[in-house]
């Protein structure tokens, strides 16, 4: 059903404190803290005695202490003390999850524990560069599986009914899509010539009159994606030579981590190549895009009602290409997996 041998976003590191709380990833009850020393910590959330939630229980310095018997985990989910005298039974352990901390999010490794390598992490390209200004939102509940998100991430043509009043214009209709598989996911592009800016964009970027656009939709196994937007100015896009002195890059990066078979977490913030320092700016797009992906949630939840529903097929189009790519290769991997384990 998943992808287990992968790095997912288990939180934004500001969720996680010195209190005992779950999150859920993959299906998997997880108990999550911050150690004294400010490391987080991620436990199998289930006591092996009567399967009581770590999390219903308490913190005794770095030690998780289950709230029914007093059975006692160390962060390595070694259980230090046991109630009723004598040993400690051979089955008394939960399982640890390796976890990363970076670009404010905090990663857990749903596999082999062995095979976790951080360097595997999704490079955030001008993440540290202080020419680069950054807006983020809250982290999103979403009512639908997590392959419907990871759909809509590869769908352009989307935003031209659902985000009219953002992101939209009238090339977004009917523009045509190219599709190409990399060696950690698939792309979908195209470039839109002398177009009107749409709306969300016409009040960020530094020139005037009509632009050249490119919208690079991109998502990567098992569930990362980047959306760049370019604007320049009419006349000087395109993928062959340097891009205008004036040109407006929005980096998008979004992080579904599913919850459940119809439940995803949605993590999101965006890079812009102008302005850094302008706190006004970040607001104001993060405000806007919230919005915008609001109208993302709506459309989705009504999606996975229908498909749950659906007695009759659904139908795919050419627009699809993408999506359905990325949905093939991600299958394949996860029979891969399920095969070698």
């Amino acid at each position: 059903m998943y992808l287990k041998n992968a790095w997912y976003v288990a939180a934004w590191g500001d969720e996680i404190a010195r209190e005992l709380q779950q999150f859920v990833v993959l299906g998997e009850k997880i108990c999550m803290f911050r150690a004294q020393n400010a490391d987080v910590i991620a436990l199998e959330d289930a006591c092996p005695h009567r399967k009581l939630p770590l999390s219903m229980g308490r913190l005794k310095g770095d030690a998780v202490e289950c709230g029914y018997h007093g059975l006692t985990f160390d962060c390595t989910g070694r259980c230090l003390w046991a109630s009723g005298g004598g040993n400690v039974p051979a089955g008394a352990k939960v399982r640890a999850y390796p976890v990363v901390e970076k670009y404010g999010l905090v990663w857990i490794w749903m596999g082999d524990a062995d095979l976790a390598d951080a360097g595997t992490i999704i490079e955030i390209e001008n993440y540290d560069d202080p020419m680069w200004g950054l807006n983020r939102g809250d982290a999103m509940d979403l009512e639908c599986n997590f392959l419907l998100m990871t759909d809509n991430l590869l769908d352009p043509t989307h935003v031209a009914w659902v985000h009219a009043g953002s992101f939209a214009q009238d090339a977004a209709r009917d523009a045509p899509l190219r599709v190409s598989k990399t060696d950690i996911g698939v792309i979908v592009h195209r470039w839109m010539m002398n177009v009107e800016p749409a709306p969300f964009y016409k009040k960020i970027i530094g020139f005037s009159g009509k632009c050249d656009r490119k919208q690079h939709y991109e998502v990567r196994y098992p569930g990362h994606a980047l959306i760049r937007a370019i604007f320049t100015p009419a006349g000087t896009g395109g993928d062959e030579g340097p891009l205008h002195a004036d040109t407006f890059i929005m980096d998008s990066y979004n992080f579904m981590t599913p919850v459940s078979d119809t439940t995803t977490r949605y993590y999101w913030f965006q890079l812009r190549n102008i302005r850094p320092n302008d706190t006004e700016l970040s607001a104001m797009m993060s405000a806007d895009v919230q919005h915008a992906f609001e109208e993302d949630r709506t459309i989705l939840a009504a999606v996975q009602i229908g498909l749950t529903a659906a007695d009759s097929p659904q139908i795919d189009l050419s627009i699809d290409g993408g999506p359905l790519r990325y949905r093939r290769n991600l299958a394949a991997m996860i029979a891969n997996e399920a095969a070698t384990a």
